[in-house]
Parts: C-alpha cells; sequence; structure tokens
C-alpha cells in the first residue's frame, strides 16, 4: 500500500501542468464550499442568539389562546399569572409581558400596532426598557424598534396617541412618550409595537396580575406543565427558523453540486486520458506481477490523491481568506424587516471542525468514486495487449 501511494503520488506530479489545474479547480471547491456552508452556520447561530437576547429567552409559557400570527386572538389572549411562579418572577428569572392590540395615528390613518406591557426593571432581554422608569414629561413613558421608528417617522422625544378598544367595544386612548428607540435584528421584536412598563398596561386593560406570555430564563430548568399555559421550548421556538435555513441548505447544495462536478469532470477526463495513454505501462505493471485489482487501485489512488494535494493547496490560500472572512462579514444590504425574521445586515461566517472535516472527506470520497469509475477498465485489459499499446 505504501509503495502504491509513493508511485501514484509519482505520477501525478510527473503529470505536471494537467494535475495542478486540476488541483486548483478542486481547492476552490473546496474553499467556496466551506465558506458558503460557513454563512449559513453563522447565520443561524447569530438569528438564534438575537432572539434569545431580545424575543424568547430561555423558552415561554403561552396563553393557551395565544396565536403569534393572528392578532384577533390577542383580546382573549391573557389571563391571571400562576401563583407558582411567583417567586421566580420576584427573583427576575421570568418575566410576564401582556400583548394587546391598538392603533397609531399615521399620515391620518389608524395603524395598527400591539401594545407590549413589561416590567421596566426585567434583564432577560435586552430591551432598554430601563429608560421607561424615567419621568415623561407627557403621557405614558414607552420605548420603540428601529423599525417602527422608521415606519412611523418617529424619533426619541416625540409623543403619539396610542388607541385601544376597551371593554363593551368602547375606544379609549392614551399619549405615549418615546423614551427610548432601540436597535435590533429581530423584527417581531420592533416592528409596528410599542412597549410600556406591565403595570400601566394592566391598568389600562383593566387586566390586573394578567399576562399573555412568560419568558423564563433558564432554558435546562425542568418545566411543569401548567393549565391553561402552553410551554414553549427552544426546540418549538425555533422550529421555523430551523425550517426555514434547512431550506436555504438545500437550494445551497445544488450550488455545491455544480461547483464539484466541474472539478470532478475534470478529473474523470483526466483518468481516461491517462489510462489510454499509459496501456504499456500499465501492461509492464501486470507483467511485473501486479494483479489487476492492485493496478485498478493505483490509479484509484492517484486520482483520489488530487483530493489531498487540492486540500494542501486550500490551506495555503483558504485559511487567511476564510479567517479575514469570518472577521469582515458579507454585507447584505437588506433589512430585517423585509424578511420577517432575524437576519443581521453583516453575516459572519462560522466554521466548524466538523463542516472542514465533513467537506474533505465528502470531495475525497466523490474524487475517489471518479477515479475508479474509467479505472474499472483495467480489469478487462489483456496484459499481452496492454503491452502493444492496444485495448480490447
Amino acid at each position: 500500500m505504501k509503495l502504491a501511494i509513493k508511485l501514484a503520488y509519482r505520477n501525478l506530479i510527473g503529470a505536471g501542468l494537467r494535475t495542478w489545474l486540476n488541483v486548483i479547480v478542486l481547492s476552490f471547491a473546496f474553499v467556496m464550499i466551506i465558506a458558503m456552508k460557513g454563512i449559513l452556520v453563522g447565520w443561524d447561530r447569530q438569528a438564534k442568539n438575537d432572539m434569545i437576547h431580545w424575543e424568547v429567552g430561555g423558552g415561554q409559557y403561552w396563553n393557551e389562546n395565544y396565536d403569534p400570527y393572528d392578532i384577533f386572538t390577542l383580546t382573549e389572549a391573557h389571563s391571571a399569572i400562576p401563583g407558582q411562579f411567583e417567586s421566580e418572577i420576584a427573583k427576575g428569572d421570568m418575566e410576564p409581558l401582556l400583548i394587546m392590540p391598538g392603533t397609531v395615528l399615521k399620515e391620518g390613518r389608524a395603524n395598527p400596532i400591539l401594545i407590549k406591557g413589561i416590567d421596566p426593571e426585567q434583564d432577560i432581554f435586552d430591551l432598554p426598557t430601563k429608560s421607561m422608569k424615567k419621568s415623561a414629561p407627557e403621557g405614558l413613558p414607552a420605548i420603540i424598534g428601529n423599525i417602527m421608528a422608521k415606519d412611523f417617522k418617529l424619533e426619541k422625544g416625540d409623543v403619539i396617541t396610542l388607541n385601544w378598544s376597551g371593554k363593551g367595544g368602547v375606544t379609549d386612548s392614551v399619549r405615549l412618550y418615546i423614551a427610548d428607540v432601540f436597535f435590533t435584528n429581530v423584527p417581531s421584536v420592533t416592528k409596528s409595537q410599542v412597549w410600556i412598563p406591565l403595570v400601566s398596561l394592566q391598568a389600562l386593560m383593566d387586566m390586573p396580575n394578567e399576562a399573555t406570555l412568560l419568558t423564563f430564563r433558564d432554558p435546562d430548568k425542568e418545566r411543569p406543565k401548567v393549565a391553561g399555559w402552553s410551554l414553549q421550548t427552544h426546540e418549538l421556538l425555533f422550529k421555523d427558523m430551523e425550517e426555514m435555513i434547512q431550506t436555504k441548505t438545500i437550494g445551497q447544495s445544488f450550488f455545491y453540486v455544480i461547483l464539484l462536478l466541474l472539478a470532478l469532470l475534470a478529473i474523470f477526463d483526466t483518468q481516461v486520458l491517462s489510462i489510454f495513454r499509459r496501456q504499456k505501462e500499465i501492461g509492464t505493471y501486470v507483467a511485473l506481477g501486479y494483479t489487476r485489482r492492485e493496478v485498478v487501485g493505483l490509479f484509484t489512488i492517484e486520482g483520489a490523491m488530487h483530493a489531498v494535494l487540492a486540500a494542501i493547496v486550500a490551506a495555503i490560500y483558504g485559511i487567511p481568506f476564510l479567517l479575514w472572512f469570518a472577521k469582515t462579514g458579507i454585507s447584505l444590504g437588506i433589512d430585517a424587516a423585509d424578511y420577517g425574521f432575524a437576519i443581521a445586515a453583516t453575516m459572519y461566517p462560522v466554521y466548524s471542525g466538523s463542516l472542514i472535516l465533513g467537506t474533505t472527506l465528502a470531495v475525497l470520497l466523490a474524487t475517489s468514486i471518479v477515479s475508479y469509475l474509467p479505472a474499472r477498465k483495467i480489469a478487462k485489459m489483456n496484459p499481452t495487449e496492454a503491452l502493444r499499446g492496444k485495448i480490447q
């Protein structure tokens, strides 16, 4: 085996420019696959991290009537906070949120928004809720996100009128003072919604000690089932995100396949040409006592070594490039609001050992297969005819 590897290496290097052209093309496929896959891995981590810090914490309890995709359920999606969570809430390890529908005037029209009540002292989320503790010169203090501020042309210090339908369908209103404007990549926290103190919203809606969601800090703590509330773990909360990224991965795989096929086609053609031109050499190997299986193995190893050399070449220029790419990222020039899910304007790739090793093994296996396919013809060759340079 050692002799076969050494001989295959000498034959490969002896082919000169043809070998290095194949190696360079294959190394490009190596680097591009790792770079593009790294973008998806980085996006997955960034999106989940942002959602944990801005929206879902360690997990949530939802009121059994709550549907995040149906605003009309909000008027019924609230109930008294379970007493068993009082101590956890007091410690700051669980935060109740009350969510109600409302409207804000924009350009003379009433635009529907969400009113979210949260404790200004909370620290589970990165929301600047402490800004709501400051006294407001007019109305109730509130905070809004960058998308809400952009859509409604609002700035810190502005005052808006918030309307909602109270009990019996009676419309009521209150003035809100924008105490702060925050930026986040999570549109479900900032698009068409205002945040006000929880006790203020409970008082406005006449819903004392009631909530729509209960967000807890520790995702690993065992959680009991609570009547009237639905437990939402990270697995459930990230399900839509996982499915979307999986769809993107499948689509991106077509790019990988095309890129890899171009490199493998060159290697396949090289192997076919090599076997055709080296018939006398093959006959000599058989005449010297090599079995046909050993000769086939020699040519397969020779073709597979393209992947080994490609990995080395890819490491020479790929490592500096991938490190630079991980530092600078890629600017997509998009707004999370345009897509409706957590996505940063600049995405940074993440490379794992499993990604690099998996890509290397996949390319090595594919190269070995396309090298073996034309080498099978050697098993059918007549040694005498091969020495004469003729293929049967």
